[in-house]
């Protein structure tokens, strides 16, 4: 009986680990973001964005004022969030004392390009943003983001 349990646990475990479809080529779908990013960017000429070297692409809006955030500081800001290829998924007013290493790397990285009082355009390819994964049901796994964010204020 032990041999059969032993032999059937066995066959389990081969057959689980030839499951196909599990793999995710992370470069292959950053090329698609980036392509689904060029698109959007040529039919929406009035957006002026750079790419980082990140791949997050970027418009200033507004430069605001002072100094710019760091990795470690608290926003508060304003924002609204959209899929690229979808709908609206998001909007918050005073969304205060955030702590830049709890958001999206997406943020991280774009929020420090402004200052207080300033506005931000983010063009956020999946892999700084939610990955693979889908948070909500608004925003499926593999979305590119797209984020209008006023800093209001940081600490």
């Amino acid at each position: 009986m032990k041999k059969y349990i032993l032999t059937l646990s066995f066959l389990v475990i081969a057959f689980a680990s030839c499951k196909k479809g599990d793999s995710f080529d992370a470069a292959a779908q950053a090329t698609k973001d980036d392509a689904a990013i060029q698109t959007y960017l040529k039919a929406n000429p009035n957006i002026t964005a750079t790419k980082d070297p990140s791949g997050v692409y970027y418009q200033v809006v507004t430069p605001g004022t002072g100094a710019n955030p760091t990795a470690s500081s608290a926003v508060t800001v304003n924002y609204t969030g959209s899929v690229l290829n979808g709908g609206q998924f998001a909007t918050a007013l005073n969304l205060a004392n955030s702590p830049l290493t709890g958001l999206i790397a997406g943020w991280q990285i774009g929020i420090p390009k402004v200052k207080a009082g300033g506005r931000i355009l983010l063009i956020i390819p999946s892999a700084y943003g939610y990955g693979n994964n889908s948070p909500a049901a608004a925003i499926p796994a593999n979305s590119v983001l797209i984020f209008t964010i006023d800093l209001l204020s940081f600490q």
